[in-house]
């Protein structure tokens, strides 16, 4: 696949990218004879999970780490799954914390309801 059906297959911009593979992100994207990138379905795969990294808050450096990692294969599995497991509990923090936010908006929406009740009875 080149580079405008890998675009459009994982919805991240051409931009996006070439940008990815100059911070490090991707770096076996094969070229054909013309110079231009061949993406294969392991790179889309791969794309899939950095988004997936992204949407979790995982920090870029630590998502170009986790890719520098991947590179060495099987003998960098406990790395990553360190990597994984504290972000992980990173995860549950925030979670908790948005839980708890929520939980104080939620209080004074209430609030304002039994406000609005008040006036109109």
């Amino acid at each position: 696949m080149y580079i405008s059906e890998i675009s459009e297959r994982s919805g991240l911009s051409i931009h996006t990218l070439r940008y990815y593979e100059k911070a490090g992100l991707l770096n076996s994207i094969a070229r054909d004879a013309s110079g231009r990138r061949v993406f294969s379905r392991l790179d889309l795969e791969w794309l899939t999970w950095i988004q997936r990294l992204k949407s979790t808050g995982m920090p870029l450096k630590d998502i170009k780490r986790f890719a520098e990692l991947r590179l060495l294969g099987d003998q960098s599995f406990p790395d990553r799954k360190i990597m994984l497991q504290e972000h992980a509990e990173q995860l549950r923090k925030d979670i908790r914390r948005r839980q708890e936010e929520l939980a104080i908006v939620d209080y004074k929406i209430q609030a304002y309801q039994e406000k609005e009740n008040e006036v109109l009875t």
